[in-house]
């Protein structure tokens, strides 16, 4: 019985030393694994434009550039300024990198002050090792920023309701601010959190600090208002806009008359838990797990003995409601909510929800729970099912691109024309050409026709996006037309969908690419003869 109690009592004292150090562990490593992601792959077609668009003469110019994304301005601008540094794939990603990792401690440092350190200490580790969260932090893209802003913004926030401060209010603003000139997901966030504070004041009415939360939505209605009138008012009609929401969006958008509404929403809770945790199994775990925790949440008398039941409530409405709003904004047509990274940033939400069942969980053995939860992270991360676009980490390998431009130099000779679709033509304008080769040039037919070099280029034309086994031929004898009998014709396609794509790279041997050189499985480089008419 003493050797029991003594064993107990190590167990015990061994849980309380990790406990103590495992939030500065879990950021150390959570920064380690981004770091390396960052450093290891080739820049992504969407993160290539993200880099093209912000190399302008000016500010002026870098801004009216990034009107043609579907997003604010607030990285393409950071991009313009940053890449002056210099224009390395690692270095361009490193603001992801760090504001990823920065949004793992703000979130942590929020459910510390608002719950309690074992639930924000199993929070922060689901969110630093969520496969989606890694991915996404090591990527020229708005996720990581908007991430790291939004978790800022509760910290903040929840430091100006404890402390009854003005002038946290105001740099919760500040941070708030950020985040919807980030992304437009974060309308939803800057509603959820409005109404958080709403609920919070409501029993203390404290003035001044009212006041300052007036203040502060006031502003973020201006900046919503100007991003409306400058921007989602003309790209909600662009013709790119409605193809990628028939596209790759369409399964994250309900359609009436096609489908059920309460089918589509069941179906996309469990498409946007499997993109957070990319397994089946533990997604399905995790959706409820996600339900227990919102359900404790208004069933509670407290939160670990320290939230009153009303702040349990409102943490609970806080945490409910940006998947209501989102949910509700999909069935509208008017956002996507299921399994694609416009949904990232309910992990603020999500993860938190997760983790107070966990928290609250009392196993016999002491160790058990960090080990159930570290062997699930391990599972999702060395495991990976991804649910929407992925390219595995062993065919995104940064040397792969490199050896295949370096084969295309070596191979095709000065002059020879390079036919991209449009996601290639983003990647050899990085890697090969030097300048943007897919939103200039001379347009012919269902091409951009442009200077790559010491080459010439033909991209396919943006709304177009990809080669397609049914049109590549029309295509193909389009481009026939524009180039010299005596200039070779090289094919580069790399990408998210090479891979998936036996229809097209079989119609390729019809025009004398039987045997494409592949670099891993999403890059392919090979010369083929345009004036050959394919058999059927």
């Amino acid at each position: 019985m003493i050797a029991t109690a003594e064993s107990a009592s190590d167990a015990s004292r061994g849980i309380e030393r990790l406990a103590r150090w495992a939030p500065a562990l879990l950021i150390t490593a959570g920064l380690a694994v981004r770091l390396i992601s960052a450093y290891s792959k080739f820049l992504n077609a969407d993160e290539a434009m993200h880099y093209l668009l912000s190399v302008q003469p000016s500010f002026a110019e870098t801004y009216r550039a990034s009107l043609g994304t579907a997003h604010p301005p607030l990285l393409i601008i950071l991009l313009h300024y940053w890449g002056m540094i210099s224009r390395t794939e690692f270095f361009l990603r490193l603001p992801s990198v760090l504001a990823g990792t920065a949004a793992g401690w703000f979130l942590y440092a929020w459910l510390r002050d608002r719950a309690d350190r074992a639930t924000a200490t199993i929070a922060l580790g689901l969110f630093v090792f969520s496969p989606a969260l890694i991915y996404t932090s090591a990527e020229v893209r708005q996720y990581a920023l908007l991430l790291c802003f939004m978790c800022a913004t509760l910290y903040l926030q929840e430091r100006a309701l404890a402390k009854n401060s003005t002038a946290f209010m105001f740099a919760s603003g500040l941070t708030l601010y950020l985040a919807l000139l980030t992304h437009y997901c974060a309308l939803i966030f800057a509603v959820s959190v409005a109404i958080y504070a709403l609920l919070r004041m409501w029993t203390t009415r404290p003035g001044r600090l009212i006041l300052a939360w007036i203040f502060v939505q006031l502003g973020g209605i201006a900046i919503g208002i100007f991003l409306w009138e400058t921007h989602i008012s003309i790209i909600r009609h662009r013709p790119l806009t409605q193809d990628v929401a028939e596209s790759y969006l369409r399964n994250s958008l309900f359609h009436p008359g096609r489908e059920n509404v309460f089918a589509f929403i069941a179906r996309s809770n469990l498409r946007l838990f499997h993109f957070f945790f990319s397994q089946g199994a533990i997604s399905v775990v995790g959706v409820v797990l996600f339900l227990a925790g919102i359900a404790m949440l208004f069933a509670a008398r407290d939160v670990a003995g320290r939230v009153p039941r009303s702040g349990a409530r409102s943490l609970g409405a806080l945490l409910l409601l940006p998947f209501a709003i989102n949910c509700a904004a999909a069935v509208a047509g008017l956002y996507p909510y299921g399994g694609t990274r416009h949904n990232a940033y309910l992990a603020v939400f999500a993860m938190p929800a997760v983790a107070i069942p966990i928290a609250r969980w009392r196993p016999r053995w002491a160790w058990s729970k960090p080990i159930a939860v570290a062997a699930a992270l391990a599972i999702c991360n060395f495991a990976v099912n991804p649910a929407g676009a992925y390219i595995k980490p062993k065919n995104q390998k940064r040397k792969l691109l490199i050896e295949a431009v370096r084969y295309l130099r070596t191979s095709a000779p000065a002059g020879s024309v390079v036919l991209t679709d449009y996601e290639s033509g983003l990647l050899l304008s990085y890697y090969l050409c030097d300048r943007d080769i897919t939103h200039s040039g001379e347009p012919s037919g269902s091409f951009y026709l442009s200077q790559c070099g010491e080459y010439e280029s033909a991209s396919v034309l943006p709304r177009l996006w990809i080669f397609r086994a049914e049109t590549f031929p029309t295509q193909v004898n389009e481009l026939a037309r524009s180039v010299h009998s005596a200039q070779q014709v090289w094919l580069f396609q790399a990408g998210f969908i090479v891979d998936r794509e036996p229809g097209f790279q079989t119609l390729l041997g019809q025009y004398g690419c039987d045997r494409p050189r592949k670099f891993g499985a999403n890059v392919i480089v090979c010369r083929i003869n345009p004036g050959v008419q394919p058999a059927g």
